[in-house]
Parts: C-alpha cells; sequence; structure tokens
C-alpha cells in the first residue's frame, strides 16, 4: 500500500492513476489519516446482475403481492 499526502496527489494525480489501475494499492491521506483510495475501474458484463440471477429465469407476475399468510403481521 502507498500512501500519499493529498497536495502530492494533486500533483502526481495522473501517474497515481496509472499505478492504481496496474494494480498498485494507492491511498491518498490528508495530515496522514487515510481519505481515500485509488482502485481501477471495472466495466461491468451485462450478465452481471444484481437481485434476482439472471440464469434463474423471468420474475412471476405476482412476485411483489403480499402473502396471505403475511397478511396478519402488517
Amino acid at each position: 500500500m502507498k500512501l500519499v499526502n493529498l497536495n502530492e496527489a494533486k500533483a502526481q494525480l495522473s501517474r497515481l492513476a496509472d499505478a492504481a489501475a496496474e494494480g498498485e494499492d494507492i491511498v491518498i491521506a490528508r495530515d496522514g489519516k487515510p481519505l481515500v483510495r485509488l482502485v481501477p475501474f471495472e466495466t461491468r458484463k451485462r450478465s452481471d446482475g444484481f437481485g434476482i440471477d439472471r440464469r434463474l429465469g423471468p420474475l412471476p407476475g405476482d412476485f411483489d403481492k403480499t402473502p396471505t399468510d403475511f397478511k396478519e403481521y402488517s
């Protein structure tokens, strides 16, 4: 992990961004305290869906209806 002061990071942002893109762990600090971490941007594949796994198929038509046995709790 490379700890870099915020003022130094301002002056060397391009070099630090290149290093982070190559996998180096870059942490930017203010007054010696870690503030942010530079990480490479990862493009998501269309198959990387959130929530329900796309391989399971479509959602049932009544997926958002409250089950009858649950109504006593609401």
